[in-house]
């Protein structure tokens, strides 16, 4: 293994009290990684794997860290991190073949690099987007501290992803609830090619600490002994007084920011620098000098590490080429569930919309014990709905949560508690703001259980629509934003009934569930409920009125202005089909209606223009075709943002259009 030409160290490691036999451990634990990695560049300019990212010259930091943390302690690390997987004593064949997609690694070919997690390894890997798993690092940390689990949370990011939003809400969330986490920041110079002087204006990135009200420290990342030593010191100390800290490494990334963006940008004089204090080399001197390694036992290190890798290797590459089965990749899109039919009772009681989705809360909390509610304004106040008024009082502010204003921060909460063994759901105030959580969304809850086999066990849910006269920003129906994206469940009821049946199986399905809520539908539509808890299986639409001339398809209000309609227009031989559920869709029942009637309509509250009427139009046309007696027509809403005045609100929805396209689709 090749090692720079210094001669004695430059770093000052301070007496320690550690063992000879553990700091020898702690050199071992840094020469694994190194070596891996010299080896992966090998194979990288052979063709044999795809990509690297290098950390060579950090290893001081995921070795330390992980080292000092307990075996039963999430970490979630970065490109960088390959010393917390070996560290945390991952079969390296499983590693090698992650690598090479193949189907021993951790994703099943789906993923690469680092991008996966293990639950038995308590290791929750990167997404590319950074930011997120900060956040998701909460959410584990909030499921230790909520069962009074004398445990933490490290979670890593590199001096480039401190300047998402993630970051700032995650570390804002962690100090507003005193969560168990460990906030690590390496700073390695460089975002890629962007030094740090183009990133932020701070001296230290620890000093943003102060901001959020949280202690933070400068570490040398690349003594080891100084991170192992004082990380320990913090963690024990984090165990025992729940809060956040965030530490900053201070190191420097050796190679590109993956190796084929190469170094050219970087200083000659700014390499050698940091080369000198190679943390490996370095440590390697100290414990010479000291008389506590000799070349003996240095080379007998090397041979015994390098004999594992060639054998995993030889394991990996021996291994098949993964072939896809498609039935396979669509099945494990959502994590396998056999829903659970609770019966209604006979016992019923007239209510409205709100009171079913309040009912179908309360009874979900009282059934899952490990269910936490999430939200702006949920608790104290029950919500601008007061959906949730009372709830605090019966189930405790440590279930019903009060948020800050951060949507992102709350949904990767809620996929850490998932990661944790917890339940969540996430109330967006208006549908409207999870424009501003839609990343977490769609990118680790929509693909977390595809990528590793880790399910994302929670409800989102989503106050929507308009006729209300609240303005673009509070009006808007936006399933179709979700509904494309694999891996997510869409549910939009119509009835107070079906609210609180849907809603329960929300609860009870491990899979994230997008729960849309019409506003105007709240307060102005009542019917008789069961009293007692009971479920309504998603991915089954049903049929309010039959009929043999047409088929009207619809959800949400549409279905209350689709019977006003009919009703205006005297029409009382058309199928009436209500979704319910978006995502599993019910086409059977779409094409059972159609192909009898002959005759299509869709509607829909939102714009129309890449709305869902629009998927399930064409559905009709390439599977009923040979049935139709007439073009399938789709009315939503005017391709603009939805407006706020009376006049102009009425325009916008398609009410009126609906009528019309009625009349012509019976003359045609």
């Amino acid at each position: 293994m090749p090692l720079n030409k210094l001669e004695t160290s430059i770093i000052d490691y301070k007496n320690s009290n550690l063992e000879n036999l553990q700091l020898v451990e702690l050199y071992k634990a840094m020469l694994k990684p190194r070596m891996i990695e010299e080896k992966m560049l090998i194979l990288l300019r052979q063709g044999k794997i795809s990509k690297w990212f290098s950390g060579i010259g950090q290893e001081a930091i995921a070795v330390g860290v992980t080292n000092a943390l307990n075996r039963d302690e999430y970490i979630l690390p970065m490109h960088r991190n390959l010393g917390v997987f070996t560290s945390r004593e991952m079969p390296l064949y499983r590693l090698f073949s992650q690598w090479q997609g193949k189907a021993s690694g951790f994703t099943k070919g789906r993923d690469r690099s680092f991008h996966f997690g293990s639950q038995e390894y308590n290791i929750v890997g990167m997404i590319s987007h950074l930011g997120p798993q900060l956040g998701v690092a909460d959410g584990i940390a909030l499921a230790h501290k909520l069962r009074q689990e004398k445990k933490l949370t490290a979670v890593f990011t590199g001096e480039g992803g401190t300047s998402e939003g993630d970051f700032h809400e995650a570390l804002n969330m962690a100090s507003v609830w005193d969560l168990p986490v460990l906030f690590c920041i390496e700073n390695n110079g460089y975002g890629l090619s962007t030094p740090t002087v183009e990133q932020y204006k701070c001296e230290h990135l620890a000093d943003r600490g102060i901001g959020y009200g949280m202690e933070s420290y400068i570490i040398d990342g690349n003594n080891i002994l100084e991170v192992f030593t004082k990380v320990s010191e913090i963690a024990e100390s984090i165990r025992n007084n729940p809060r956040p800290v965030l530490i900053e490494f201070k190191t420097f990334r050796m190679r590109g920011h993956e190796e084929a963006s190469g170094t050219k940008y970087v200083p000659q004089e700014l390499m050698e620098e940091w080369e000198e204090k190679d943390p490996l080399t370095n440590f390697r001197m100290h414990l010479m000098e000291k008389g506590i390694l000799n070349k003996d036992m240095e080379e007998e290190m090397q041979s015994e590490i390098g004999k594992e890798i060639e054998e995993h290797l030889q394991k990996a590459f021996s291994e098949e080429n993964i072939e896809s089965d498609e039935s396979l990749e669509l099945k494990d899109v959502y994590k396998e569930t056999e829903f659970e039919l609770f019966e209604p009772s006979d016992k019923t009681e007239n209510i409205r919309f709100i009171d079913a989705i309040s009912e179908a809360l309360k009874t979900s909390m009282q059934k899952h014990d490990n269910l936490v509610l999430m939200g702006q304004d949920i608790a104290d106040y029950g919500g601008v709905f007061k959906i949730t008024e009372g709830f605090m009082e019966e189930f405790g502010k440590e279930r019903v949560r009060n948020t800050p204003i951060c949507e992102s921060a709350v949904v990767e909460i809620g996929m850490g508690l998932s990661i944790n063994r917890m339940k969540a759901m996430v109330e967006m105030q208006f549908a409207d703001f999870v424009s501003s959580g839609f990343n977490p969304i769609v990118n680790y809850l929509a693909k977390v259980q595809y990528r590793w086999d880790q399910n994302a066990d929670v409800v989102v849910r989503m106050p929507c629509g308009g006729g209300v006269g609240a303005g673009p920003f509070h009006s808007q129906t936006n399933e179709a934003w979700f509904t494309k994206v694999p891996g997510l469940k869409v549910v939009y009821p119509a009835f107070p009934y079906d609210a609180k049946g849907l809603l329960n199986t929300a609860f009870n399905d491990p899979n994230p569930v997008l729960f849309f809520e019409h506003k105007a539908l709240y307060r102005s539509i009542r019917q008789d409920v069961p009293v007692d808890y009971y479920t309504i299986p998603f991915g089954k639409a049903v049929r309010l009125r039959k009929g043999n001339t047409l088929s009207v398809i619809t959800y949400g209000a549409g279905v209350h202005w689709a019977m006003e309609a009919l009703d205006e227009l005297e029409i009382t031989d058309a199928d009436l089909v209500d979704l319910r559920s978006l995502q599993p869709l019910d086409r059977e029942a779409i094409f059972e209606s159609v192909n009898r009637t002959g005759k299509a309509i869709i509607l829909t509250e939102d714009s129309l223009y890449g709305s869902l009427a629009s998927e399930i139009a064409a559905m009709i046309n390439e599977y009923c075709f040979e049935k139709l007696d007439a073009p399938v027509m789709r009315v939503g809403s005017l391709d603009t943002p939805i407006p706020f005045a009376n006049a102009l609100e009425k325009n916008y929805l398609p009410k009126t259009r609906f009528k019309e396209k009625i009349r012509e689709l019976i003359e045609y």
